[in-house]
């Protein structure tokens, strides 16, 4: 209990927010190279694996491949992948760089397989009939993508994207093994210097910035799907009212226990 009071007691000190300090502080500094590098990653995996996610989904093909290069590449260890990265980058690109380049593809592929997984699933569990009615009104098949399939898959788009932000988030303290920063570099000055309240006090910073990123996603997920649901309650009512009086009370009640 007393190496929990001392590393929140670190974490509240003014003085670890200053700058002119030695590293591993200011923490402020760390947190966003943190989330810097998270969102750099997550977003090129986002180009990659979104497109491809959505056109598996709409035309179904491929996947048996996405289900085996998901689980293939989940099992990956992400810190072996590293430092083969750092070894084999470092050939190509200066030593300045070389950590970089390498944390930011090693995260790339980790965040890969759940954005992958989210927009196939997604889009797949959209109602045929919901598009095979967009096709028969004349929609072509790009535009049944972006105004069918994707509002009505954006929770689960949104929750491929979620979990792989959760990922990287835990991932990325990996990368003050090859001396980048983020709230790593906290932790491991902390197993170097054998001082406890650093590395409990860095342990505390990835879990509070991972709770408060997966609430903004979970808030932005809740909102999508109730976005979806609100339009359809909407017309269910409507089509309540123009109904004759003596079936308009048999279906209210019909509709009420389903709401609830």
């Amino acid at each position: 209990m007393q190496f929990f009071l001392d590393a929140l007691a670190w974490l509240f000190d003014p003085a670890n927010y200053r700058h002119g300090l030695q590293s591993p502080l200011p923490i402020q500094d760390r947190i966003v190279e943190h989330l810097l590098y998270t969102f750099i990653s997550v977003a090129i995996a986002a180009l990659i694996a979104l497109p491809l996610g959505l056109y598996i989904g709409h035309t179904g093909r491929g996947r048996g491949f996405v289900i085996a290069f998901s689980g293939g590449m989940r099992a990956l260890p992400t810190l072996g992948l590293l430092g083969t990265l750092f070894v084999v980058i470092g050939f190509t690109v200066p030593f300045t760089q070389t950590a970089f380049f390498a944390s930011v593809i090693a995260f790339v592929v980790l965040a890969i397989p759940s954005i992958l997984a989210g927009a196939y699933a997604g889009v797949e569990s959209v109602d045929p009939q919901t598009v095979d009615a967009a096709r028969s009104i004349g929609m072509t098949e790009l535009q049944i993508v972006f105004r069918v399939e994707i509002p009505l898959s954006l929770p689960l788009i949104i929750g491929g994207i979620r979990a792989s932000v959760l990922q990287v988030i835990a991932t990325v303290v990996i990368a003050s093994y090859v001396s980048l920063g983020g709230l790593g570099a906290i932790i491991s000055t902390g197993i170097s210097l054998n001082d406890n309240d650093l590395i409990l006090g860095g342990a505390l910073l990835v879990t509070v910035l991972a709770l408060v990123i997966d609430g903004l996603f979970a808030l932005a997920q809740r909102l999508s799907r109730r976005g979806h649901e609100e339009p359809t309650r909407r017309r269910r009512r409507t089509h309540v009212r123009a109904l004759p009086s003596r079936r308009r009370a048999v279906t209210v009640s019909t509709v009420d226990e389903r709401d609830h």
